[in-house]
């Protein structure tokens, strides 16, 4: 059997030849089975993001590669890989059109790489599939389809996200600290609501996060980054009996114990 994912030793450097020059990743090598939800932990600058924008295409890489279900998408452009992904990001207003409303947003998501012909009216047929997605989120958005998305809280708004991000079935779903904007009693409903969706679709999906209870909680794997590497990598059961402190004294003994100034200490 293939792999879902398959990362083979990549490697970005920033702003090279110039005094700002930084690697961030340094080498990666991952590899994703279908139905894998991989968390993502470490410091500010261990390549977590950085690996998925890469994944997105977001920009070129200076080495290695990338292939998604047996597709090499390394020189594929953003737009053209995105037909592969799923994505939701840190910022609640990335991932939807704030002057549309609920139904246009979805309707978007729904329609994603079919030709679009001169017909941009939303069928009942359709407004009914959006409304029963909806009503499983429930927020009790779907009784607000006409609503504009910039109404929404940064909560709502990222839950539809998830909701679009999914439609098509992705074949790996990006989670960007999609929940670091949000309150924690929010943060927590929109995780809930990725592990549903996650789990209903059986979607391969790759969260990064700074939470990290959050990251030993949910997924059946977790790897943590340093200096653009990946310097730990667990799943199943053994993942399932990780503690905080286990977490924290890894991360002491990769780093030098680097780690008390780093904001993921707060989570």
């Amino acid at each position: 059997m293939g792999y879902m994912l398959e990362i083979n030793d990549l490697h970005k450097t920033f702003n090279i030849g110039t005094i700002n020059e930084k690697v961030a990743l340094d080498g990666v090598n991952l590899k994703l089975n279908s139905g894998d939800f991989v968390t993502i932990i470490g410091g500010n600058g261990a390549g977590k993001s950085t690996t998925l924008n890469a994944i997105a295409g977001v920009w070129p890489i200076d080495q290695g590669k990338i292939i998604v279900d047996g597709v090499d998408i390394t020189r594929l452009s953003e737009h053209k890989r995105a037909v592969y992904l799923g994505r939701v990001f840190q910022d609640p207003m990335t991932g939807t059109a704030s002057t549309m409303s609920i139904e246009e947003n979805m309707a978007i998501a729904a329609r994603r790489g079919e030709r679009r012909g001169f017909r941009w009216s939303i069928s009942r047929k359709e407004r009914e599939f959006y409304k029963e997605q909806l009503k499983e989120l429930d927020l009790g958005l779907e009784e607000r389809l006409t609503t504009k998305v910039g109404l929404l809280s940064g909560g709502q708004r990222q839950a539809i996200t998830l909701l679009m991000a999914s439609l098509k079935k992705p074949k790996l779903l990006l989670l960007d600290e999609h929940t670091a904007a949000l309150d924690p009693k929010t943060a927590a409903k929109v995780l809930e609501i990725s592990d549903k969706i996650i789990q209903e679709h059986n979607l391969t999906a790759m969260m990064v996060t700074h939470n990290m209870k959050d990251a030993i909680v949910h997924g059946n794997r977790l790897i943590m980054m340093h200096e653009g590497k990946v310097i730990y990598d667990v799943a199943g059961e053994e993942k399932k009996k990780l503690h905080v402190s286990d977490l924290l004294a890894k991360f002491e003994e990769v780093s030098g114990g680097e780690f008390a100034n780093d904001r993921m200490m707060l989570a």
